[in-house]
């Protein structure tokens, strides 16, 4: 029997294990949930750990649950305040571009993070029709997600994923061509069809390049190197140095790892009124201050929602079952 996963947990898990039901008891027993609590559990339903920013938002999520409120969250920044990375985003597709309008990988004066732009786009090699269409697919994925989200008279700015049909949270493939790339079918079989052979967690596997295009998320820690993976599989090097990393996929490799585990540590402490080991989990049992039933759902949720990151369910990983389904392979 399944038990139906609350809305809370979109982001960790696809069904209820006996210590989400614990926690979701918890909920019951302070509801109703306060518009202030709320709001805070929204932003740990949000949290992605894979966000080069991620680090910031778990302290920003304890600092909220240990005041009882929070001013953070989407459509709350400063208007007119630019994103950390949006310089990377934006020369990125600005090189692609250029490059699928036809200027030479050599003339394009531009740094995507701290790789040259020319250094990139020079592992596509030859031009191709065929090249330029996907390239075209990885500059609207890159620009469809930094300018999130589109505007509702212009359907067509938006990205049409290639081989996933229902999204990031969801491994349920598409089975046949989006009728947005029906023109081009043979190219967007072809790259469905196209295997990148690298490793998820030291283990060999692949991962389709329609799927790597869909993942390659800006937001992401790694996206720089991401990016290149991707192009590199364009130019048809399928065995690349070092692996696609995605929100389920390759999270050894996350570099806030280590914290991370100490944070969900101390969340459990705090939880448990038990006393702390070591100074980081007394920094954060300070900012959470006083335990009241609403601060220990709320840190317990978010302290189950980082170890469901950092140790995805099966259902939501990106592993090797992820380079695609049977049918692109034959």
């Amino acid at each position: 029997m399944t038990t139906s996963l609350r809305p809370w947990w979109r982001n960790c898990a696809l069904t209820a294990d006996p210590e989400i039901l614990a926690i979701d008891r918890m909920e019951d027993e302070i509801a109703p949930i306060a518009e202030n609590v709320s709001k805070t559990r929204e932003l740990i339903s949000s949290l992605e750990l894979c966000h080069h920013k991620a680090e910031r938002w778990v302290d920003n999520i304890i600092a909220a649950i240990g005041v009882g409120k929070t001013a953070k969250g989407l459509g709350t920044r400063p208007p007119g305040q630019r994103h950390s990375a949006e310089t990377v985003w934006q020369n990125a597709c600005a090189a692609l571009s250029a490059w699928v309008a036809g200027c030479p990988a050599t003339s394009v004066d531009l740094n995507v993070g701290t790789v040259p732009a020319s250094q990139m786009l020079a592992c596509l090699g030859d031009r191709s029709a065929l090249k330029e269409w996907q390239v075209q697919r990885v500059t609207e994925k890159i620009r469809t997600t930094i300018h999130w989200p589109q505007p509702e008279d212009d359907p067509a700015a938006g990205y049409v994923w290639l081989l996933l049909g229902a999204g990031e949270y969801d491994c349920a493939y598409r089975s046949s061509c989006p009728e947005h790339y029906e023109e081009h079918e043979g190219f967007w079989l072809t790259t469905v069809r196209t295997i990148i052979h690298d490793t998820e967690s030291g283990a060999e596997t692949g991962i389709s390049l329609g799927i790597a295009i869909d993942l390659l998320w800006p937001c992401h820690w790694r996206f720089v190197e991401n990016l290149q993976v991707v192009l590199e599989a364009i130019g048809g090097n399928l065995h690349p140095a070092n692996p696609f990393a995605a929100c389920g996929r390759n999270i050894g490799l996350l570099p806030l790892r280590s914290r991370m585990v100490v944070v969900s540590s101390a969340l459990n402490t705090f939880c448990e009124a038990a006393e702390p080991t070591d100074e980081t989990q007394r920094d954060v049992l300070e900012v959470l201050g006083r335990r009241t039933p609403e601060k220990r759902w709320l840190a317990a949720s978010l302290g189950k929602t980082i170890r469901l990151q950092l140790d995805p369910p099966t259902e939501m990983r990106v592993t090797s079952a992820m380079a695609g389904p049977d049918w692109i392979r034959e």
